[in-house]
């Protein structure tokens, strides 16, 4: 079997701190099979101005927060979902929100672009939620099909209230989630959305949410967690920083796809490119 994990952070305006967490949580991991970590959206910078982000943002391939997660992978022997960090675009004036995917080795194999941008209102704090004001949206989904942890899918926070992008990822083993859930919205809707993708996907879904009260004032729901094929919540963190963990079980899969068919049957199908 292989190991999913979803480290639950509370993360502020300040990479090494951030980095510190991560350092602090991937410590007390013992696994000896392949592991799969992911890291809440925003996970290396959270909690300033929206703007700050792009003094923050690195050119793909290159920067000290990729240089830490590469490290990070190699040091612990895992494969990393590292949530999401700006990356520089032709626009000077925006960026992309990238979840970068580094194997064990510390290669990079995989980036995603949030698709979905959070402009929204919300009865919380902050109120006026623009995220497309300093971010470019994605234009595509990302699927790795072969991982010791099976056909692996990529999305962030938003995202996950459009079943029709995970409809055109076609089957996935396990949906990696990095999020930055606000606090309202969480308390709403975040099981719900996590448990129905779950189910209609016939795949594990692992949840990484920043938790808490940012400085910037910003209330962020936690409730780190990790959904079953069926749609059973196998672990689940609260409110404070922690870990989440549990196992790929592939004859489990198989088991459940083979007795409701629901992909073979879907008489409506889509795809992105």
């Amino acid at each position: 079997m292989a190991n999913i994990v979803a480290i639950q952070m509370t993360s502020m305006p300040d990479v090494a701190e951030n980095f510190k967490q991560i350092r602090q949580a991937l410590a007390g991991m013992q696994f000896d099979e392949p592991t799969l970590v992911v890291l809440p959206e925003c996970f290396a910078w959270f909690g300033a101005t929206d703007k700050s982000m792009l003094q923050q943002a690195e050119t793909l391939g290159e920067g000290p927060i990729q240089s830490e997660l590469q490290r990070l992978a190699r040091e612990f022997n895992i494969w990393l979902v590292a949530g999401t960090i700006p990356i520089k675009v032709q626009d000077e004036a925006r960026f992309t929100a990238t979840s970068l995917v580094y194997d064990d080795n510390g290669e990079r194999v995989a980036d995603y672009q949030k698709i979905h941008l959070f402009d929204v209102e919300v009865a919380d704090n902050t109120r006026s939620y623009q995220e497309s004001r300093y971010t470019k949206a994605g234009e595509h989904v990302c699927v790795i099909p072969n991982t010791p942890f099976g056909r692996l899918g990529v999305a962030v926070c938003y995202d996950i209230r459009f079943p029709g992008l995970f409809m055109a990822m076609e089957q996935l083993d396990v949906l990696a989630l990095p999020a930055a859930f606000t606090y309202k919205t969480g308390s709403a809707h975040w099981h719900p959305l996590l448990q129905a993708r779950s189910i209609e996907n016939q795949c594990y879904v692992v949840a990484a949410n920043q938790s808490g009260t940012h400085v910037n004032g910003r209330e962020t729901w936690g409730h780190t967690c990790i959904y079953s094929p069926w749609g059973e919540l196998l672990m689940e963190s609260l409110e404070s920083p922690g870990i989440v963990y549990s196992q790929v079980n592939s004859s489990y899969l198989e088991q459940i796809r083979a007795t409701m068919p629901v992909k073979q049957q879907n008489r409506f199908r889509s795809k992105l490119v």
